[in-house]
């Protein structure tokens, strides 16, 4: 097979994500710290992250699916993997095949694996205010789980990005859970309830976005390193006279002669038309280069008036800070990794 390069690609810092596990395991204090590493690893490729992170010494694993577990078979030796999205009735042959544990969330599910799962031990999601994914509380008291292998109980925060009393009751909620429902371990926090503190750490936590650069919290601002960096590469640079204009819309107008370099990339590929106007840009040997026009499906201009050097086949590294994009474009934090499309060659440094 003929090896072609792509012209854009992520560079994935290996040190960065393991330092972000370890700081988040550290503010875990006793309990475990795992890793969500759904949506193939928040985009940056589910195997690499795990075998990176299974290496710093991460055990708990969770994905959406049983085809996202199945991409990762086989795992690490020592890794435990669980799919939140529970048993539906395609998925039994995968579940009773594969080394994973279900988490169930309804009580057609916890029937479902009564009947097929032949005892192996699966774990359990309760809805404790979040609505999503769950048993009610009345329902996992009420007899529900009884006779089950349940792993770890867990249930998940829906507001712990925020100050809000709803953190409180669903951890007020969670603890009285502990009491009626059997369980070798109990997990709340994700990672944003690692930064809430202690009370919500249990026995285990399950951070995802921060493990990949993401600022859940201000309690986390300074200890959490960016992991991904995407970078694009130029594929022409031409000269715009005083007064025309660039890209659909004629949005942008030149005051001045100007250098524009234009790159392979665009809304297909996760950057979205909500970038442009927001004071967004990239870099090229430190040089700043501005965002200019409106974003096309595969094609992007940057001012390089100030960059007399710049030339066709340069690589351009966007500013793609999760905290400070998110805030700029509007988009959420894990829009901004998870829409980062497969025309990204990915290399991990």
């Amino acid at each position: 097979m003929i090896h072609v390069p792509s012209p854009l690609r992520l560079r994935l810092d290996s040190n960065a994500l393991t330092a972000n596990w370890r700081w988040l395991a550290g503010q875990s204090g006793g309990a475990a710290c795992g890793a969500a590493i759904k949506a193939d690893g928040y985009g940056l490729g589910a195997r690499e992250v795990m075998r990176h992170l299974a290496a710093a010494g991460c055990r708990d694993f969770f994905v959406a699916t049983w085809p996202e577990a199945a991409a990762l078979m086989p795992l690490p030796e020592g890794v435990s993997l669980s799919v939140l999205h529970g048993v539906g009735t395609s998925d039994m042959v995968a579940a009773r095949t594969l080394p994973v544990r279900p988490v169930l969330n309804s009580v057609e599910q916890v029937a479902r694996w009564r009947e097929a799962g032949e005892g192996r031990p699966c774990d359990v999601m309760i809805d404790t205010g979040m609505n999503r994914l769950g048993l009610r509380i009345d329902e996992a008291l009420g007899g529900a789980l009884d006779g089950l292998s349940i792993e770890t109980l867990l249930s998940h925060l829906a507001s712990a990005d925020e100050d809000s009393d709803q953190n409180a009751r669903q951890l007020a909620a969670f603890q009285a859970i502990l009491e009626g429902v059997p369980a070798r371990r109990y997990s709340l926090a994700n990672s944003a309830g690692i930064c809430l503190g202690s009370d919500y750490a249990f026995d285990l936590t399950r951070p995802g976005i921060a493990l990949y650069g993401g600022t859940p919290r201000g309690e986390a601002e300074g200890h959490i390193r960016q992991v991904v960096y995407p970078e694009t590469r130029v594929l022409q640079v031409r000269t715009v006279r005083e007064g025309e204009t660039v890209g659909y819309g004629a949005t942008w107008i030149a005051r001045r002669d100007s250098r524009i370099a234009i790159v392979n990339m665009g809304y297909a590929d996760g950057y979205l038309r909500c970038h442009a106007g927001t004071g967004g840009g990239a870099t090229w040997q430190g040089h700043a280069l501005p965002l200019i026009g409106r974003i096309s499906m595969d094609l992007i201009a940057f001012d390089a008036s100030n960059v007399v050097a710049i030339d066709e086949g340069d690589w351009l590294a966007l500013d793609y800070d999760l905290p400070r994009t998110a805030a700029r474009s509007g988009l959420s934090q894990y829009e901004l990794l998870t829409g980062l499309g497969h025309r990204f060659a990915r290399t991990w440094i």
